[in-house]
């Protein structure tokens, strides 16, 4: 726990119990005064809370003010930095494409090359970052985007991966409207779980019909005792393969935010993933 945090909490929990206190004494006081029987006693009850209530966000407030000020002050930090990140980033990406077309030897083309892939890296890392920051103060806008090119996008991305496993796409142009970043996590962290628990010649099939998107694998099925706990936030059912059992928990917070239905079918011959697209679709 951090100090800011434990010194809230402490500092909270002297006004409340303060609060408390001066409540008991006047509720005392008053039934003292006025005499004890239902009709008083509710009375001056229920004056206390609301006297309580205020006395409460009255006192809170210069404890809540810095703490927000902080958040604030923190936040403000981190887009500047990241700001300042994505210019000289970007610019070594443009420097190096000018410069891939000048230069002829191997050596130094295979230099560049690895200079260009670790720029790559470094800005995903940007835009990842810069979307999570958004994603915490509720700025994501929502975007027309056409489903299977966020799937042949998804795809790209695992070509050294997948080894011998085949990917067959049956996706139509679907046009969607949603966070299209957070979309694309969800396609990408499917489409990983697929290909990690697939046999090494297996298949991964997505299709797309009537509303549902589906993404089956040909992989080892999941034991029916455990489909209810693969959601959970760092369960892996094969602690073998790589990873912190977090992909999954990440496609269930969003589909729950974006009334995505999602349902899991694990059968003899592999795993698969439904998607009820219908809330999202672009009207």
């Amino acid at each position: 726990m951090s100090s800011k945090k434990r010194n809230f909490l402490i500092s909270n929990s002297i006004l409340v119990a303060f609060i408390t206190i001066l409540v008991l004494i006047a509720n005392f006081y008053l039934v003292s005064l006025f005499g004890f029987n239902q009709e008083n006693f509710m009375f001056i009850t229920g004056v206390l809370i609301i006297l309580a209530v205020c006395l409460n966000l009255f006192l809170s407030k210069p404890l809540l003010e810095p703490l927000f000020k902080s958040d604030a002050n923190l936040q403000k930090t981190i887009k500047e930095t990241l700001h300042e990140l994505n210019i000289p980033a970007s610019t070594i990406q443009a420097n190096a494409q000018m410069l891939e077309k000048s230069i002829k030897d191997e050596k130094n083309i295979k230099r560049l090359g690895r200079i260009k892939q670790a720029t790559n890296e470094l800005l995903k890392l940007y835009n990842q970052m810069e979307y999570e920051i958004k994603k915490e103060i509720d700025t994501i806008e929502k975007q027309t985007f056409d489903l299977k090119e966020s799937i042949q996008e998804s795809v790209s991305k695992f070509d050294e991966i997948k080894k011998e496993i085949i990917i067959d796409q049956k996706v139509p142009e679907v046009q969607l409207y949603s966070d299209k970043n957070g979309f694309q996590k969800v396609i990408d962290n499917l489409l990983s779980n697929a290909i990690k628990y697939n046999h090494p010649q297996g298949n991964v099939c997505i299709k797309y019909m009537h509303s549902i998107l589906s993404i089956h694998n040909s992989g080892k099925a999941i034991e029916t005792k455990n489909i209810f706990m693969v959601f959970e936030q760092y369960y892996q059912e094969d602690t073998n393969k790589k990873g912190f059992g977090l992909g999954l928990t990440i496609v269930k917070e969003f589909c729950d935010k974006h009334a995505i239905e999602i349902k899991i079918d694990s059968l003899a011959e592999g795993t698969t993933f439904y998607l009820n697209l219908s809330g999202i679709l672009s009207k």
